[in-house]
């Protein structure tokens, strides 16, 4: 019996798939529990409608993300933090830091997507790494001055 998978089942499928299942698994454990449905004509129209928007929508997220990756590798951050003689801070400017201020700069990302190893602890400019997407990677500019 061909059934599409509403959701994830362990070993059995993954949600949108299409399978063959014995009659009686299908009637007795996915129909119940509302795990699938039966492939009817009808069901693979609307499973092909609900892909065709799925990628639709991915591929409108990514255009999204590469449109604000272009946005942020034009855009130099300044951020302000007290510091020694030597040019080293008293503390490090971390990614929360880094959010707020494109935050200030009318560019909204989250610290989560901002990759950095460790916080910057010197003056001077540094590249910070931005996944917006996973495919789409971008860099700002990050200049800390002295306060």
């Amino acid at each position: 019996m061909k059934v599409i998978f509403l959701q994830d089942v362990k070993g059995q499928g993954k949600k949108g798939e299409v399978k063959d299942v014995s009659e009686g698994y299908a009637n007795n454990f996915l129909f119940p529990r509302k795990m699938a449905a039966p492939a009817s004509e009808g069901a693979m129209k609307v499973l092909e409608q609900q892909k065709k928007a799925e990628d639709k929508r991915k591929a409108q997220e990514k255009a999204d993300a590469e449109a604000l990756g272009r946005k942020l590798a034009e855009t130099t951050v300044t951020i302000k933090a007290k510091s020694g003689a030597d040019g080293r801070l008293f503390g490090a400017v971390s990614s929360k830091q880094v959010a707020e201020a494109l935050d200030k700069a009318g560019l909204k990302v989250d610290k989560r997507k901002l990759v950095m190893d460790e916080p910057i602890r010197t003056l001077g400019f540094t590249e910070v790494a931005v996944k917006l997407h996973p495919e789409v990677t971008s860099r700002i500019r990050v200049q800390v001055v002295e306060e």
